[in-house]
């Protein structure tokens, strides 16, 4: 069925809860990355004084069955851009309480797509504490003309024009949809080559929340000193797909408690993740 502008505003869906634990922290880790640097990662890959990546919130609470019920074809949409609030520093295990809405829908024409804007609030299931906020902007290609408002989400950060401050290069894994898929999203287009060619792809692409996560971890090493809890908030635009063994190269920007940043693929100079922006608390020691 085509996607209604009234039916979107309208659909309510359930809180739902989940648990984590230690190991899916360090699979998660795993799958963006760290581990590759040793020592220097050892606090994301061994139980002992673990760190959790902010970037895991995207993962912690995952449930993607909801887009069946917008009415878009699922075979053209893509995830546009994403932004992480943290209201207070993850923990490596939890109990956790999310609901998700969509906010808005914008209509970019017919044959140009529609833009949806769908919000999780995830709880601490035990004290009904905030944990996180996620935005996450859909792109469904083949929605265009459905009649809603015209507009656009929330503006992107601008990155800064002078040289970046630092750039830290991490090499993906062939294997590296593989590892992260197993925190949560099973969608054949990482995994199966028959698939991503159906949907145009040469070969399986890399999850765009790994590239994200990617990223987390390159802001982490280059402009936080290894500390993952002084990200606060997170946020970039999706660009351009990954494949799986690419470098991704993350320049970033230090103004203040703020980190821009920017991530190419090194091996065709495209740019993948763009208008990235991290918010720092004070630094501690």
């Amino acid at each position: 069925m085509a996607i209604r502008y009234d039916h979107l505003m309208a659909l309510d869906f359930p809180a739902r809860e989940f648990r984590y634990g230690e190991r899916d922290t360090l699979l998660y880790a795993l799958g963006v990355g760290m581990g590759q640097d040793m020592p220097t990662d050892l606090p994301f890959v061994f139980e002992q004084g673990l760190q959790v990546l902010p970037t895991q919130a995207t993962v912690m609470a995952w449930e993607d069955t909801w887009q069946e019920a917008t009415g878009m074809d699922l075979t053209k949409i893509v995830h546009g851009e994403q932004r992480v609030t943290l209201h207070r520093p993850l923990t490596v295990a939890g109990h956790v309480r999310a609901k998700l809405r969509i906010v808005d829908a914008f209509d970019k024409g017919p044959g140009r797509g529609a833009v949806l804007l769908a919000r999780t609030d995830i709880h601490d299931a035990v004290d009904a504490a905030p944990v996180a906020t996620l935005l996450s902007t859909i792109f469904a290609r083949g929605d265009g003309g459905f009649g809603g408002p015209t507009g656009r989400g929330p503006a992107p950060h601008h990155v800064p024009e002078r040289a970046p401050d630092g750039e830290v290069a991490l090499r993906t894994r062939p294997e590296q949809a593989l590892i992260y898929r197993l925190s949560g999203d099973r969608n054949p287009l990482h995994v199966d080559p028959a698939f991503a060619r159906r949907a145009g792809f040469e070969r399986p692409i890399l999850h765009g929340l790994c590239s994200y996560g990617v990223a987390a971890v390159s802001v982490v090493r280059g402009a936080c000193g290894m500390r993952a809890d002084r990200i606060t908030h997170f946020e970039a635009r999706f660009t351009a797909p990954v494949f799986p063994g690419e470098t991704l190269s993350t320049a970033y920007w230090v103004d203040g408690d703020t980190v821009s940043f920017r991530t190419r693929v090194v091996e065709r100079g495209v740019v993948a993740l763009d208008h990235g922006k991290a918010v720092l608390t004070a630094s501690t020691t």
